[in-house]
């Protein structure tokens, strides 16, 4: 499978290459070109994932049609058919990992929904007692599920890691009204794609979501949403509360990088044949256990 590591369409504006979107500004709406770019550490690495992009795209417009009826989203249309004629002739390079889009007024907030207590939560329950300021009852051992999903938001950032703010601060940056609306959107999109994943023996254990505002003023949800890059996904039947957990991510990559001698800085090492084709398959798994054909 030919790999895309960077789109180059000359005629068409880019307005941002993230660390694995390509978008292109179309006035009122956005063309979003999933790359099979991965990165690691907030590191870009130098190989793709032979059909990363497709995967996140099947996943999220999946999501975006399952969670409809609790909020609107941006997704205008994946067919290539539908976009400006200037995008047309890259049919081939755009089928099945882009997505035609609205332009939004992006909230500057990620929505990070926990369920369980892992990864950076858990570091920060186990020096504080506390997620990102929210107190939680003593004695919780790692991955243990939470009575109620918690919102931890964080400011986005360009380069580097997300800052982790408390709601107090979140209603400061974007209003109250508005940092209610997402808190209580966000955790209601978490409980029923979860419930959803629980019937396909998966847990979501912690995701992140973004929303935009339209121009008539309606709050949706934009970006990508409940994919191996923004969440993490555990298989039930492995499930053991008290120690880390195996996951349909990118671990296999962060686990080998710390394997070697990096700085964690850019630029990142190559991957091997056989992790690349490992984390192909892992990304490839967990699409084909959510997705209903």
């Amino acid at each position: 499978m030919e790999i895309l590591k960077q789109s180059n369409f000359e005629d068409m504006q880019l307005i941002r290459r993230g660390k694995v979107r390509d978008i292109y500004d179309f006035g009122t709406q956005l063309l979003m070109v999933m790359t099979d770019r991965i990165s690691a550490f907030d590191v870009v690495l130098p190989n793709g994932i032979p059909g990363k992009g497709q995967m996140l795209t099947k996943l999220s417009v999946f999501w975006f049609d399952y969670l409809k009826d609790i909020v609107a989203n941006h997704l205008i249309s994946t067919k290539v058919e539908d976009y400006p004629q200037a995008a047309q002739k890259y049919k081939n390079a755009l089928s099945g990992r882009s997505m035609f889009v609205e332009k939004t007024l992006v909230i500057p907030v990620e929505c990070i929904v926990r369920g369980y207590i892992t990864g950076s939560g858990w570091a920060d329950y186990k020096k504080t007692g506390a997620v990102c300021g929210i107190a939680l009852s003593d004695g919780l051992e790692e991955s243990q599920r939470l009575p109620q999903p918690i919102f931890t938001p964080s400011t986005k950032a360009e380069n580097g890691h997300d800052l982790n703010i408390s709601f107090d601060e979140a209603c400061r940056m974007v209003g109250t009204d508005i940092a209610q609306t997402i808190r209580g959107l966000s955790i209601a999109i978490y409980k029923k794609a979860s419930d959803y994943a629980l019937t396909r023996g998966i847990i979501i254990a912690d995701t992140k979501f973004e929303f935009g505002i339209r121009q008539n003023g309606e709050l949706i949800l934009i970006d990508e949403v409940l994919t191996p890059d923004s969440s993490r996904f555990w298989p039930k039947e492995k499930y053991a509360q008290g120690r880390s957990q195996d996951s349909f991510d990118k671990q296999i990559v962060r686990d080998y990088l710390q394997t070697l001698t990096w700085n964690k800085t850019y630029p990142g090492p190559n991957l091997t044949d056989e992790i690349i084709s490992k984390t192909a398959r892992r990304y490839k798994e967990i699409v084909d256990i959510l997705v209903q054909s």
